[in-house]
């Protein structure tokens, strides 16, 4: 870390760091240096860094369950449309007795 290269800065070098950002004095450089906190970046810790969230384990086994239910959602609801459709237009079964009459059933 940092705090093991360097030491913290006074009170009037502190305000070189932005944002909440930790403020360091690298004396074999000397120049200052921050540690941002985790929205922040850049040398000053003056960039917001909005993408920094990464998926946890809990976050990753939500995001599985709902894929997961969407999936089966979607096969059933296939599956309903499919007997709707079967419902409002039924196979003809006299056109099905004389195909079988045709064909010496």
């Amino acid at each position: 870390t940092m705090a093991e290269h360097g030491k913290p800065c006074d009170v009037q070098e502190a305000t070189y760091c932005m944002n909440g950002a930790t403020c360091y004095k690298i004396p074999s450089m000397d120049s200052l240096s921050c540690v941002c906190t985790e929205s922040y970046k850049g040398s000053r810790c003056d960039q917001l860094y909005l993408f920094n969230q990464s998926l946890d384990e809990t976050n990753t086994g939500l995001l599985a369950a709902v894929i997961l239910l969407a999936i089966l959602i979607s096969v059933v609801l296939v599956f309903l449309i499919y007997r709707v459709y079967r419902y409002i237009n039924p196979p003809d079964s006299q056109q099905s007795q004389q195909e079988y009459r045709k064909a010496g059933v």
